[in-house]
């Protein structure tokens, strides 16, 4: 291992995060076949476009790929699924070494793409850059083992705490707590997700869209989850307005009253599920979520579901963006959980945007 490895395998994850976005429910994954240090084909995994990562720097590379050296950011497939396995290809190019970040978490390959490789003569060495891989595509491992999607709750807090500030009186504009800067990479964030999940109770209060605003190119829309066990959504609401068939609901109540109808012609999707204490069953609607090829949900809540998806221990990681305001009140706290306590966090990075921090830690989810 030298420093042109590690400069072009940084490349093959430069590409693999244009694929962000792109390639769900695929890993996203980027790949550079080197010879004598020149690039001879490079590229990145879209779904749409069927290629994984290393056909695409083959079909590039063409017969100067012989004898060259392959840089992968995840395993490559040793198995027939839409396409064929990318191991024969890479072998019948005559590569003669790969470079692999990470193993891939599919139980279908896992292990088996490096071992056919070696089987075949060519050199393999992994765990290069492996971290920054494994974090890039955290949510497909996390889908691909367990059937359900990794979840990130993301929340903006003043410093003392609490999820909103009150209102200048008079004013009837929403009181931001964040920057621009925050708000921007919260976009981002939620570009990176399949589905954005939040409360009924978010809903009432804010109006919101919850949409993806980032502007970048993504090949699902966003799907926008609500949990509403009593059906109090309106039609007029604003994320009703815009359902373009991203609209999903999880209510206990009926699906066959007048107003569920109305709510189904205006394009929302009602999804019957258990309420027990006035609460659903995470798990249950995680699962379901996990059916529909969700790799990642985006937790955007309030106290109440805050608290419970921390509770059922349903959270992956947390991202949380600390703006340099005093609320000055306890009456919208974090989450409204007063026997919560979560050891173990891991703190994952602290990065500045604009006048805010934002803090991420990872927490060990349970998968049962």
């Amino acid at each position: 291992m030298n420093e042109h490895d590690l400069h072009f395998l940084e490349h093959a994850l430069d590409l693999a995060r244009k694929g962000v976005g792109l390639a769900s429910p695929n890993p996203t994954v980027g790949c550079v076949i080197v010879k004598d240090g020149a690039i001879l084909g490079d590229g990145f995994h879209q779904y749409a476009l069927r290629d994984h990562a290393e056909i695409v720097a083959l079909k590039q590379a063409g017969a100067k790929a012989r004898g060259a050296t392959l840089y992968v950011t995840l395993e490559p497939c040793n198995h027939t699924g839409r396409t064929g396995p990318c191991t024969e290809a890479i072998i019948g190019a005559g590569i003669s070494r790969v470079v692999a970040a990470m193993e891939d978490p599919n139980p279908k390959t896992s292990g088996a793409g490096f071992a056919r490789l070696r089987a075949a003569g060519i050199t393999v060495e992994t765990g290069v850059l492996e971290a920054e891989a494994q974090k890039l595509n955290e949510a497909f491992a996390c889908w691909i083992t367990t059937h359900k999607p990794f979840v990130t709750l993301k929340s903006a807090l003043t410093l003392d705490g609490q999820l909103a500030v009150p209102q200048v009186r008079g004013s009837k504009k929403h009181a931001w707590i964040t920057s621009e800067e925050s708000r921007a990479e919260v976009q981002r964030m939620r570009h990176a997700s399949d589905a954005l999940l939040t409360g009924i109770g978010t809903i009432v209060a804010d109006n919101p869209l919850l949409t993806d605003r980032s502007g970048l190119p993504r090949r699902r829309r966003l799907l926008r989850v609500i949990l509403d066990s009593k059906l109090r959504l309106s039609p007029k609401a604003r994320i009703v307005e815009t359902a373009q068939e991203d609209l999903v609901v999880f209510t206990g109540a009926s699906v066959k009253s007048a107003k569920a109808r109305k709510l189904r012609e205006a394009g929302v999707e009602l999804v019957r599920a258990k309420v027990r204490g006035g609460k659903m069953d995470l798990k249950l609607v995680l699962k379901e979520l996990g059916k529909r090829e969700i790799l990642s949900v985006l937790l955007e809540a309030g106290p109440r579901l805050n608290a419970g998806a921390l509770t059922a221990g349903v959270v992956g990681k947390c991202v949380l963006f600390y703006a340099p305001k005093i609320a000055g009140s306890g009456s919208c706290p974090f989450a409204f959980a007063p026997n919560l306590l979560l050891p173990g966090l891991h703190i994952r990075g602290i990065q500045q945007y604009g006048p805010d921090f934002a803090i991420e830690a990872s927490l060990h989810s349970e998968t049962s």
